[in-house]
């Protein structure tokens, strides 16, 4: 296996809009710390979004969402220079290694995976109609990882499992064919799951429940005032639940005044505190933390065609990696070879018969 001097990370997002503070404690703050000491590649996976919307309608609006998505890379702090951000669909060899890579794996294997129904489920579909792209969603997610031969992967606690397949694929593939691939790491943030501010379930999209890392103060005090806390505190005189409560699952995590949080939690527990003054000062937090983050985003904003050329830069530095990915796996299991031999043996009979 060729040797690589510096560790690689490959990660990034389905383009489906806007990012958030889930978006960011699961994932992004491990980018930003991890760009500087590894070579990291930073996917938007488009492709992954027609498992559960091939309609064109659907693949026509990526385009504006691709565009929000990058604006927040760059606001949070991601350096395309150092990192680069490329589009999934313009990468050719992807489209073979997801295909090879399939050829490793059960059908059992995948449909035991149990974030696939939950993905069937979130997207209202049939359990009998349920499209084989989103069976083999976590094989191309394989070949997303593998092409650039990464070493760590940064993910949410939900895409656990599909690591431990790409780390089978490649252990299959590499005993078949021969040391082509170092076996991807999982990295998890400190925060792999940020609850959304309804208390149900992890902050989504889809759900409504999340704060945008583009919302501007008003918005984010306006949602802060909404969150879901302690149901059975109806008065402030009440002593209340702290273990699980939304508000200080927030404030544990944006509030860099410890000492003022533990006071919260203090007179939170003893009934000595109404919930306004908490979310009070969590909305002040959080928008502290997302006020650097919103003038950086104001700024790319203004440079048109920036974007596009990130995107187009860094998709020209992966599509030679992946090009040389497939070449060295179509060379190990002999495909190459024979197409060679064949195309040698057609062209000498051309040039004898001219």
């Amino acid at each position: 296996m060729k040797q690589i001097e510096k560790k690689r990370i490959l990660t990034g997002d389905r383009p489906t809009g806007k990012l958030h503070l889930g978006h960011y404690v699961g994932s992004l703050k491990n980018r930003l710390a991890l760009q500087n000491s590894y070579d990291c590649y930073f996917i938007i996976a488009d492709l992954h979004t027609l498992t559960t919307k091939p309609q064109k309608e659907d693949i026509l609006k990526l385009r504006g969402n691709i565009h929000e998505m990058v604006l927040d890379f760059l606001a949070i702090g991601i350096d395309p220079a150092k990192s680069p951000i490329y589009l999934q669909s313009s990468i050719e060899a992807i489209y073979a290694m997801d295909l090879i890579f399939g050829m490793l794996v059960s059908l059992n294997r995948l449909t035991g995976l149990p974030s696939l129904k939950e993905m069937a489920k979130n997207a209202h579909m049939d359990p009998d109609s349920v499209p084989l792209g989103l069976i083999s969603y976590p094989v191309l997610q394989t070949a997303d990882i593998l092409m650039p031969k990464a070493h760590l992967v940064p993910v949410g606690k939900d895409n656990e499992a599909h690591i431990e397949l790409a780390r089978d694929l490649a252990r299959r593939f590499n005993q078949y064919y021969g040391e082509i691939f170092p076996l991807p790491e999982v990295l998890l943030s400190d925060v792999p799951t940020l609850v959304g501010t309804d208390g149900q379930g992890k902050m989504s999209k889809s759900a409504g429940n999340c704060i945008y890392l583009s919302d501007d103060a008003k918005t984010v005090e306006k949602k802060v005032r909404g969150m879901y806390t302690d149901p059975n505190r109806i008065r402030a005189d009440i002593p209340g639940t702290v273990e699980g409560n939304p508000v200080f699952i927030y404030h544990d995590v944006f509030n860099t005044n410890k000492s003022e949080v533990e006071e919260f939690k203090r007179r939170y527990r003893e009934g000595a505190i109404g919930d306004v003054e908490i979310k009070d000062s969590l909305a002040s937090a959080i928008n502290t933390f997302l006020e650097p983050i919103r003038q950086r985003r104001a700024q790319f904003e203004q440079d048109k065609g920036l974007i596009e050329e990130i995107i187009y830069d860094g998709s020209e530095i992966v599509n030679e990696i992946a090009d040389q990915t497939l070449k060295e796996m179509k060379s190990a299991m002999g495909l190459s070879g024979t197409w060679n031999k064949i195309s040698r043996m057609a062209r000498e009979r051309k040039a004898q018969a001219e």
